[in-house]
């Protein structure tokens, strides 16, 4: 089934791809909402009064969170502004030259390490890196940089946000197995760039 989507996928213009992707989303979206809908009145649950009460504690884990919210997007911004993001990628560029020739994933190391932290500052500089690029998103970075983006997850973001509205003030190995996943998923974005894109 997947090899059919990808050949569709490839065969296809990009607006019929784009229209296909947009109404199958939108139907998906309403055939979920929908069946719990329909589960809920199967089940002689009343659908109104659950959804009022569920908003109403979504809107008290929103308040809780805050805190962690506005603390992780600090972390995010002393980050970036100190420049420790430059170093870091400078001393890995360093490194890489001399164990390889081809050292043009560095490039693209910024949005791997951006992700764990926030996915809109990583996005942001996916959109930088891509604009400095000659062929933009078509370009070989641009290509490692999109699919960064998808083999990554915001850790720190997500264990702040959900261990936080929940009150878990010790997060054990999470941080550790979630940047371990990211560091996989960044290394196996680079992999797979070169063999398909490079």
């Amino acid at each position: 089934l997947m090899s059919m989507i990808i050949n569709w996928t490839m065969s296809s213009s990009p607006e019929t791809v784009e229209t296909h992707s947009s109404v199958s989303s939108a139907l998906i979206i309403f055939l979920v909402v929908a069946g719990f809908v329909l589960l809920a009145l199967l089940k002689k649950i009343n659908v109104y009064d659950t959804f009022i009460e569920g908003a109403k504690e979504g809107f008290n884990i929103s308040v809780r969170m805050i805190p962690y919210l506005v603390a992780i997007l600090v972390a995010t911004g002393v980050f970036v502004a100190s420049g420790c993001l430059e170093l870091i990628t400078d001393g890995v560029n360093a490194v890489a030259s001399v164990f390889v020739e081809d050292t043009r994933f560095v490039d693209a190391l910024p949005v791997g390490f951006m992700k764990p932290l926030t996915g809109g500052g990583a996005e942001g500089m996916a959109i930088t890196i891509i604009k400095e690029q000659p062929q933009g998103p078509d370009s070989f970075i641009g290509k490692m940089v999109s699919t960064m983006l998808g083999s990554t997850d915001t850790t720190f973001f997500v264990l702040a946000l959900y261990f936080g509205s929940v009150g878990i003030k010790n997060s054990r190995y999470a941080v550790w197995c979630g940047l371990a996943a990211d560091m996989a998923g960044m290394i196996a974005a680079i992999i797979f760039s070169y063999i398909f894109f490079g």
